[in-house]
């Protein structure tokens, strides 16, 4: 008989990102941010060790970056300069995973692995703890949705017949471009800004 158990998630989270872009611009990560994650979570087990996960997550995500771009002056003379953006923005996450759990490895205590991706909704953003930027909304300004792949593990442990504590920790890898606004501002169709993350999730479920 199918089994199903819900739970409540606290996930510290930190965040930075990658690039995809020529040398030229010189994007640097000058930062990790630790971020917070909060939700509820539920496996749908379909066999004893084996179970469909998911749920609905808020997170936050991004970090400082820099970058070179050129700059015409009013004389015509051209310089490079260097920018910096502290990057937040908060999504909503419906991960979509697979969990595979041991038999026990200790009184009361099993381990799980989880691996598959998660489809993510932008709620909020900020650049530089601003919301506003030359009079148009940050929010705008990134991608509505994004998808990343999720890799983690921890261990489940028995507090009572149906309560159980658990700990883990995820690697979040973001396949999908979040903001094209370097693309524009360097005139350049190929650069790609991406999240990446590391979460220690701790939470109980019933």
């Amino acid at each position: 008989m199918a089994q199903i158990e819900i739970g409540l998630q606290v996930s510290p989270t930190i965040s930075g990102n990658r690039f995809v872009a020529e040398d030229r611009y010189h994007f640097e990560k000058e930062s990790n941010n630790l971020r917070l994650g909060v939700g509820v979570i539920a496996d749908y087990f379909f066999a004893q060790n084996y179970a469909f996960s998911t749920g609905l997550i808020y997170r936050g995500k991004g970090a400082e970056i820099s970058y070179n771009y050129t700059r015409e002056n009013a004389d015509g003379s051209v310089e490079q300069i260097k920018d910096k953006d502290d990057l937040t923005i908060q999504y909503i996450e419906l991960p979509l995973t697979l969990k595979l759990f041991t038999n026990e490895v200790a009184p009361g205590t099993i381990v799980y692995f989880q691996v598959g991706g998660s489809l993510n909704t932008k709620v909020a953003a900020q650049v530089d703890d601003k919301k506003v930027i030359n009079s148009e909304k940050v929010i705008k300004r990134f991608n509505i949705f994004e998808a990343d792949v999720l890799l983690g593990g921890g261990a489940e442990f028995q507090m009572g017949q149906s309560t159980k504590l658990f700990a883990g920790l995820t690697y979040h890898r973001g396949l999908t471009d979040i903001d094209d606004f370097y693309e524009e501002r360097l005139n350049d169709k190929n650069i790609s800004l991406k999240n990446n993350g590391v979460s220690l999730d701790f939470g109980v479920k019933f």
